[in-house]
């Protein structure tokens, strides 16, 4: 979950790497470094603990004279967050530096073969293993070091790793040369003029370029300020294929907003629209899909659907599984993904199995899918990052379209998935059994929604003063039915991240089978009641908790709904059920903002979270 910055050109490196570890901070936070070459030959190296800004501080005027240099922003795995356990980390013998990203798993047998051969180590992380490990293997070729010898150390050097890695890596007798790998933790080469680029993220490179390769897994790649070279573990140079990104630099930007998060959440009624623009088939009354590769006698054959992902993804697919279920009546079931390569799923001949992940480069995820495909089912994503592995890898995919999404916690890409898959339900539903009139009527929901998203997002100002009275609670409870039970786990999800609050989500029925017991003063509940049949069994469960002193926030579209009843009532606009997910998160969203900008949390950087989750 770090990230990664390397860059060889015409220009300072200096600030280019400081520039792109601002763009990748939130892949990890808890210290930086970077290391650059000057102009007498020498590598410095500059590490810090904290964000990226406290590394700024400290790269000195030589520094910004480097035209080489690699960088990077920690997540820590493996060691604590010290300075000696930041990276760039470099070898024993000062000839390899290198920045990492993922995770070694066999680095103590590695470690200990090295210690016996003589190898000196100063940090307690899996990384500072590679590095020496390459450079033990590049001493044991002997004769003079070039490109092609530290290529080869490389390779035999990872060729013995158990685990997986993004790398930047320089070598102290060839400079002006990066080198990078990759396996199973992404890595992009930027190609600009005169000047070439690595980056985990293709954010940290869009200000120098919009050309880019995504390297494959076991791939070596070289690079100078003017060419580049790929091979494979077999050493076969690869022909690249370029690609061109397509999202602003300036997308990325706070856009005079006081958070990313709080960006994003106002971002929402423009990346549904994207979500479902260019989808909505008015004449056949249904949705449509270029992507999905399948034909309609396939979708037809569909016996069962198996969502798979991770965290907000999960929820959101969890919300798919009701809507599928309901408007296209084929059976869902949704899988962690940390959870599916490691069971013996039973999985139905003709079952489909769709990924979620907003960077299509969660790990978990990720290997999910390669398991289901290697088990010869049909896998499509619904991603928001076009040229992640996830999307290059799968069967068939379903683009977001919702534009960088920077903070931590999710939001636009939340709302996106749910409208996508809402709209997924419909494709799915018109190739089966739903109505020409159901269809249209569904179709005129996903047309209002980004209004409807505009007008929810106006009660801003209303939910601030609610979250300024709740603050300072230490518990809460999220409670929802049906398709808002998994609305109701994201808010908690979202107060957790960024406010350290607990808070738990549960079906608003269960809450009298167990978690009825938390109910006090202190704990105060936040209960999603639609206008719809359960309304009067969510009333019921709205006065157990106040029959037990609990204070109630109450989420609703209905009118129906005392206002005695609630200690707050928040009352968003009607909405068909298929978009109404959608309407019910933005509440619970602004609710969790700004607690935790009452409680001074840094909303955009919560302690201990990454944003792309690349480590199992």
């Amino acid at each position: 979950m770090c990230g990664i910055v390397g860059y060889v050109g015409h220009d300072n490196a200096g600030p280019i790497l400081i520039n792109g570890l601002k763009r990748l901070e939130y892949r990890g936070y808890d210290s930086a470094g970077i290391a650059v070459w000057q102009t007498d030959d020498d590598i410095r190296v500059t590490r810090e603990i904290g964000k990226v800004k406290n590394l700024a501080a400290n790269v000195s005027p030589e520094e910004e004279d480097a035209g080489t240099g690699i960088s990077h922003t920690r997540w820590a795995t493996h060691g604590g967050v010290t300075e000696l356990n930041a990276h760039p980390h470099r070898s024993w013998d000062k000839q390899i530096y290198l920045a990492h990203n993922g995770v070694i798993e066999n680095y103590e047998t590695l470690k200990s073969m090295l210690l016996s051969e003589g190898v000196t180590f100063y940090s307690e992380t899996d990384s500072e293993v590679l590095a020496n490990l390459i450079a033990f293997n590049l001493a044991s070729q002997r004769g003079k070091v070039t490109t092609k010898s530290v290529q080869k150390a490389i390779r035999a050097s990872l060729n013995l790793v158990e685990g997986t890695y993004g790398l930047a890596i320089m070598c102290a007798s060839v400079p002006g040369t990066l080198f990078g790998a990759r396996k199973g933790s992404p890595l992009i080469l930027g190609v600009g003029k005169h000047e070439m680029m690595l980056a985990s993220d293709a954010s940290a490179i869009r200000a120098r370029t919009s050309e880019v390769v995504y390297l494959d897994d076991n791939q070596l790649v070289t690079l100078t300020d003017e060419r580049f070279t790929i091979t494979t573990s077999d050493d076969s140079e690869v022909k690249p294929e370029i690609s061109t990104l397509h999202w602003r630099d300036d997308e990325a930007d706070l856009a005079g907003y006081e958070h990313y998060m709080l960006k994003e959440i106002y971002e929402q009624p423009s990346a549904v629209e994207n979500a479902f623009r260019g989808r909505l088939d008015i004449e056949e009354g249904t949705s449509k899909f270029g992507g999905l590769n399948l034909t309609r006698q396939q979708i037809r054959q569909i016996d069962r659907i198996l969502i798979v992902a991770c965290g907000t993804a999960w929820h959101s697919g969890l919300v798919g599984e009701y809507l599928i279920e309901k408007y296209a009546r084929i059976p869902v079931e949704v899988e962690y993904a940390s959870e599916f390569r490691y069971r013996n799923t039973p999985m139905e001949k003709n079952t489909l199995v769709i990924v979620i992940s907003q960077s299509g480069e969660t790990i978990d995820t990720l290997e999910a899918q390669r398991e289901a495909r290697r088990k010869g089912y049909h896998v499509i994503g619904i991603i928001n990052n076009v040229g992640s592995t996830i999307a290059r890898e799968n069967d068939g995919g379903i683009f977001q379209h919702s534009g960088p999404e920077i903070g931590v916690a999710s939001t636009k890409a939340f709302t996106s998935q749910l409208t996508i898959l809402s709209m997924l339900a419909l494709y799915l539903g018109r190739t089966r059994d739903l109505s020409y009139t159901d269809g249209c009527e569904m179709l005129d929901a996903f047309k209002s929604l980004p209004g409807l998203v505009s007008q929810t997002l106006e009660l801003a100002p209303a939910i601030e003063k609610i979250a300024k009275k709740f603050a300072h609670y230490d518990d809460f409870l999220f409670l929802g039915r049906l398709e808002l039970f998994p609305v109701a786990l994201e808010g908690a999800l979202k107060l957790k991240e960024i406010s350290y609050i607990h808070a738990e989500g549960y079906p608003s029925a269960e809450m009298k089978h167990g978690p009825i017991a938390l109910i006090s003063e202190k704990c105060p509940s936040l209960v999603l009641a639609p206008d719809d049949e359960t309304l009067r069994k969510n009333l019921s469960s709205i006065q157990e908790v106040r029959a037990r002193k609990g204070k109630v926030i109450v989420v609703t579209d209905s009118n129906e709904v005392p206002a005695s009843l609630a200690d707050e009532l928040v009352i968003i606009p009607k909405a068909h059920p298929c978009i109404r997910p959608i309407l019910m998160t933005i509440p619970l969203q602004l609710i969790s903002y700004y607690i935790a900008v009452e409680l001074g949390r840094d909303v955009d950087k919560p302690r201990n979270l990454a944003k792309s989750v690349t480590v199992e």
